[in-house]
């Protein structure tokens, strides 16, 4: 049985914090880690599942995740080309001055806010994404006061949104990251042909009932909700992959098209037709 893995972060002698760029889109890494971890990456489309929450970025996505939050790869899955900066921080980032000096009073309420993740749009993350960038060709000093004027940035912006409600259920994840990993993995790898609840329940040594009140407290979804929602994150990186709708419906495991129709719009807003048309005028202004 798969469980959540604990990501062991090393950091370079006299380095308080790692900046690189993995490549993990082939790879399922549902894992945490008590760093803290700021995340972006450009892609046509992708999936941000962090916690509890799941949901899909366009184009771009800025994350900045708190110690022991997990999260799935911002990469995985992704089939076009994409560029991803990752930066993770030590637990003792700044010391005892972020939380002391009034001058970090801004960033320090930034920190606590990215226990529940926090996602990043609009103005801001188009000029964080810039000065990250720049970080690549600095030295070491540079890099960390670049890095302290980027977390600014983010503490004094209001293009956000928190992606956890509150941190019961990741707190219960991590209790039991054996069987939740397991879960995840399974709707990941069936999630497009009929994942069946009888078999994941046996699969954590539950009985139906038993797993189906177990998965509800966990995620505050039944387990048809959870797949259906991430089935429809997944319809809608297709739709902006230049598949149609008809064929998005059924990759996504989908038998009836009115009824695909009816989720989207209803986890949407909007009916997948009018989404991919809105997708492909933006994609031509750009």
């Amino acid at each position: 049985m798969n469980e959540i893995q604990l990501e062991k972060i090393e950091f370079e002698p006299g380095k308080s914090f790692k900046l690189f760029s993995p490549r993990l889109r082939n790879t399922f890494l549902w894992h945490y880690h008590p760093q803290f971890e700021l995340v972006y990456v450009e892609a046509d489309a992708g999936i941000r599942h962090v916690g509890t929450h799941i949901s899909g970025y366009t184009q771009s996505d800025l994350v900045f995740i708190g110690g022991n939050l997990p999260h799935l790869n911002f990469d995985y899955r992704l089939r076009s080309d994409y560029h991803q900066i990752v930066i993770q921080l030590k637990t003792d980032f700044l010391g005892s001055a972020i939380s002391i000096a009034p001058e970090l009073s801004a960033i320090h309420q930034l920190f606590k806010m990215a226990e529940y993740g926090i996602a990043f749009y609009g103005e801001a993350k188009v000029t964080v994404a810039r000065k990250l960038k720049e970080m690549e060709g600095m030295d070491s000093y540079d890099q960390l006061i670049q890095l302290i004027n980027v977390f600014q940035i983010l503490a004094g912006s209001r293009e956000r949104k928190i992606l956890n409600s509150d941190l019961s259920s990741t707190s219960f994840i991590l209790k039991d990251k054996i069987r939740m990993g397991a879960v995840y993995e399974y709707i990941d790898a069936f999630y497009d042909q009929k994942p069946d609840v009888h078999q994941v329940a046996a699969k954590v040594h539950l009985s139906t009932p038993a797993f189906c009140r177990y998965f509800k407290r966990q995620t505050k979804m039944t387990f048809t909700e959870f797949v259906n929602q991430y089935r429809i994150e997944r319809a809608k990186n297709l739709l902006m992959q230049d598949r149609n709708v008809t064929e998005t419906c059924y990759a996504v495991g989908f038998e009836s098209i009115s009824y695909f129709n009816k989720l989207f719009n209803m986890v949407v807003g909007e009916n997948p037709s009018t989404f991919k048309k809105r997708w492909d005028e933006h994609v031509k202004k750009t």
